[in-house]
This record gives C-alpha cells, structure tokens and sequence, in this order.
C-alpha cells in the first residue's frame, strides 16, 4: 500500500494496516536495507515491572542491604 510523507515527517498508516493491530498504539521503528520496519510495543505500567523484579529478587534471595552495597559498589572509585 502506498504511504505517504507529510511535511511535518509523518506516516500515515492506512485503516487495513491498523485494524490488524487493535490494542497498539505505540511501534518500534528501526531501518533495515533501507526498509523502515515497525513492531508492535505493548506499553505496560512500570508499577508491574517492579512487582515482577521485586518478586525476582525475593525468589533469589537478594535483600534491599544486598542492593545498597551493590550500588555502593558500583558508584565506588577507584
């Protein structure tokens, strides 16, 4: 399908396209052999992703004073 681009640099994605991706609306845009290729991104809330690390941590054993000397660690000096 033809696209194409406006003055302001967008792309406009026709309804054929689109409807095949009902709950997107965000898309990772890369160039590849001068292609642009866009892949469907599900945003999801960040409060999820810490429940999931949190968990992960928990199921290691990792403690909250085990991240402290971590960071220490890491911003040390040397």
């Amino acid at each position: 399908m033809l696209t194409k681009k406006t003055s302001k640099n967008q792309l406009t994605l026709r309804n054929e396209i689109v409807k095949q991706f009902p709950d997107i609306d965000y898309f990772e845009a890369e160039v590849a052999d001068r292609k642009i290729i866009l892949t469907p991104v599900k945003m999801k809330p960040l409060a999820a992703d810490l429940v999931a690390i949190r968990a992960k941590m928990k199921a290691l054993g990792i403690t909250p004073a085990d991240v402290a000397e971590a960071v220490k660690w890491a911003r040390k000096r040397d």
